[in-house]
């Protein structure tokens, strides 16, 4: 670290509605953020085709068009990018640092807003059909698999709500759970089992997904409790078993929960560490929505923006 190194007042880690909500308000407030938003920037937005509940666009606005014009709002007002991914941080002391490969920068507060990543089933041919059949968006995908038969995976509300949103175009969907009951609430449950168009499979697993090299034919599954396998002639595979947070960067210097979510203090996107601010999925398992992700981005800057006055006058 050289002794005239620029130490900036605000880098934000990760981007989507969460970073780019707090890019626009610290960069409002004159603190010049400095946003590394990662080689996958945008976040989940980016996948998801129609976004129709996001407040003041009254005809729907693709996720990528919504993060699009919240970027170019940021960047207005003086939001500096760096599309790539942050390699290593260390928050013990102040400024902290913030590796992007081997360029260190520093900061005197930081704005986490990685966010969170759809969960995958681990298989080496769900990898290998991945667009190709294998799908965590139903949103996203759906429209291809139009008078096709498929399947999702999962037994939560999200697993109804896929399997309800895919009979628009499917003719067939099969609801595969490993278990003999949902964890969805009833209400989700319900209509998804009295819609004509989804049948569920219980106590099941999938243990391969079958292709031609170029895309899906089928998925091997096995029933947990009897045994036995068999194939199912489906052409594609909705994984709905959950997020995991993008939360590995920060695995012994921040609290989480046991599902590695970061914790922050009730009420306050302030984490364990004072100065460091968490929005977004990354910090919330709850709710997830665009909207809440910008909500916390906008306390997480306020927050940070008040944190550092407070320093200031020390």
């Amino acid at each position: 670290m050289t002794e005239d190194q620029k130490i900036e007042n605000v880098i934000i880690i990760g981007s989507g509605p969460a970073g780019l909500t707090s890019a626009i308000y610290t960069s409002r407030a004159n603190l010049e953020p400095l946003m590394i938003e990662g080689e996958e920037a945008g976040g989940q937005l980016m996948t998801t085709t129609e976004v129709e509940n996001f407040p003041g666009f009254d005809h729907g606005i693709t996720g990528p068009d919504l993060i699009s014009v919240m970027r170019k709002q940021a960047e207005r007002f003086g939001t500096r990018f760096i599309t790539r991914n942050v390699t290593k941080v260390d928050f013990s002391q102040r400024p902290f640092k913030v590796w992007v490969g081997e360029k260190l920068y520093l900061a005197k507060s930081i704005i986490i807003s990685t966010g969170a990543s759809a969960k995958y089933l681990g298989l080496p041919s769900e990898k290998q059909y991945a667009n190709r059949g294998v799908s965590a968006c139903a949103t996203c995908d759906g429209a291809f698999f139009r008078n096709q038969e498929i399947a999702v995976v999962g037994g939560g509300d999200t697993a109804m709500e896929e399997a309800q949103f895919l009979t628009r175009f499917a003719s067939k969907v099969y609801l595969i759970h490993r278990r003999d009951h949902f964890r969805a609430s009833k209400i989700m449950a319900e209509r998804a089992m009295k819609n004509p168009k989804v049948e569920v499979i219980w106590n099941t697993e999938v243990t391969e997904v079958l292709g031609d090299g170029k895309s899906m034919t089928g998925a091997k599954i096995r029933n947990i409790v009897e045994g036995g396998e068999k194939t199912l002639p489906v052409t594609g595979l909705f994984l709905a078993i959950g997020h995991k947070p993008n939360t590995d960067l920060f695995k012994g210097m921040l609290d989480m929960n046991e599902t590695g979510y970061l914790v922050t203090q009730p009420n306050t996107t302030y984490t364990n560490v004072p100065g460091v601010f968490a929005a977004g999925d990354v910090q919330d398992h709850v709710y997830r929505q665009a909207i809440t992700a910008a909500g916390t981005g906008c306390m997480a800057a306020i927050d940070a923006e008040r944190w550092l006055e407070a320093q200031a006058s020390h």
